[in-house]
């Protein structure tokens, strides 16, 4: 079987309500756009529920990843990929044709290595302080060059040379990534692009499980040196509200 242009790359656990119509997307993406080769790889992080079983069903090849850690379950993903071209995408995260569209393009013309694209979320309703860090968040990474996890392309090259995303953290492993992508394009005479006019729609579903005094609690909580390196320091990233049927203690992607 012939290799695919493309990798479609997402790390799951526990996302049985969001994981078939992130595939949809992508299916959807791909036949909006000219012709591409792609395949889709859920790396199921230890999940209980069914997720595995309807990523399976809408085409996904499924590999597992027992340790509930983000980079780690993006790099086994990426260790079983066979594209020239990675795409890493959330679980809660869809993909548009428009934005595929700009990244296939970008990818062909042999000039950009690596990137990723703004964010918007799927609901107006998500409060004054995850409206503000949006606004903070979107022109800081199309000027400094950085990607969300929700949305991350690169060289399979690329991925490979620079180690991948780095499994000391638990937190923020695609700004690690990011800086060490857009090393490894000034070294081959490449540019990390984010895309500005084709945003990635996310899930705005913390917003709506944490009240906004929850979420600047959680985030403070972060800024304790060495926080990123300990899962318990990384509750917004790793557990869910009580209320809600999900194991505590594991990373929301």
């Amino acid at each position: 079987m012939n290799a695919p242009d493309i990798s479609i790359l997402i790390p799951a656990f526990n996302e049985e309500a969001l994981i078939g119509p992130v595939i949809d997307s992508v299916h959807q993406s791909f036949a909006a756009i000219a012709p591409r080769s792609y395949e889709i790889i859920v790396c199921d992080n230890n999940s209980t529920d069914r997720t595995a079983e309807i990523a399976l069903s809408k085409g996904a090849l499924v590999v597992p990843e027992p340790h509930n850690q983000i980079a780690r379950a993006r790099n086994t993903a990426a260790k079983n990929a066979r594209g020239n071209w990675l795409i890493f995408l959330d679980a809660d995260t869809f993909l548009s044709p428009a934005l595929l569209k700009n990244t296939v393009l970008a990818l062909e013309s042999g000039r950009v290595c690596a990137g990723g694209s703004v964010l918007a979320f799927n609901s107006d309703s998500i409060g004054f302080f995850a409206l503000l860090l949006l606004k903070a968040w979107n022109p800081i990474s199309a000027v400094v060059g950085l990607a969300a996890g929700s949305y991350l392309f690169c060289y399979r090259e690329a991925w490979v040379e620079t180690g991948g995303f780095d499994e000391a953290v638990y937190a923020g492993e695609e700004i690690f990534f990011s800086k060490k992508l857009k090393l490894w394009a000034r070294a081959h005479g490449l540019k990390f692009k984010i895309f500005t006019d084709s945003p990635i729609l996310t899930s705005a579903r913390k917003m709506e499980w944490y009240g906004q005094w929850e979420l600047i609690a959680r985030m403070l909580r972060m800024a304790w040196p060495g926080a990123i390196n300990r899962r318990e320091k990384c509750g917004l990233w790793y557990t869910r509200p009580s209320s809600l049927p999900i194991t505590p203690n594991h990373r929301e992607t």
